[in-house]
């Protein structure tokens, strides 16, 4: 790991300045961005399209709440919040768990599937022209390791970015 007598102070050189914030304010944008797309065409935010991908992906296309909620990053109230929300507008459905009575499981529905893989398409359209379009191959492998340093053992835990 790179140590810089800069890492060491109580501020951060030019360089870790530049990088640091590049990428905050460039995830930052690029969020808002395919938010944006997934609204105005799908009427859906990112988290939904985010759970509803990792519903798609998961065995039996159900997850534990719980599950659910770390992948996404959000509160478990915040999760039940959009759970309920995404139930009511038909594209999950909660089921109990039979072995833990305070356990709950979110299903995608038939409809969720079918949203998902029409948000999917603009969801990849807008990562490929608003990220991937501008970065080279060679640059794509060099951001994917340095995140799996940056991450470590929680890389594959991170949200679903399909």
């Amino acid at each position: 790991m790179a140590t810089t007598s800069a890492s060491k102070s109580s501020s951060l050189s030019a360089r870790e300045l530049r990088a640091w914030r590049g990428m905050l304010r460039a995830h930052a944008a690029l969020t808002k961005a395919l938010d944006a797309d997934l609204e105005a065409q799908h009427g859906i935010p990112l988290t939904s399209y985010e759970v509803l991908l990792l519903l798609a992906d998961a065995p039996d296309h159900r997850m534990r709440m719980s599950d659910l909620a770390d992948a996404v990053l959000l509160s478990r109230s915040g999760l039940t919040r959009l759970v309920d929300r995404m139930a009511r507008d038909g594209l999950l459905e909660r089921e109990t768990c039979d072995s833990d009575a305070r356990g709950a499981y979110a299903r995608i529905t038939p409809a969720g599937l079918t949203l998902l893989a029409a948000a999917r398409r603009t969801h990849l359209a807008g990562v490929r022209a608003r990220f991937l379009d501008h970065v080279a191959a060679d640059e794509q492998d060099l951001l994917g390791s340095c995140w799996e340093r940056v991450l470590g053992d929680s890389a594959e835990d991170g949200v679903a970015c399909g």
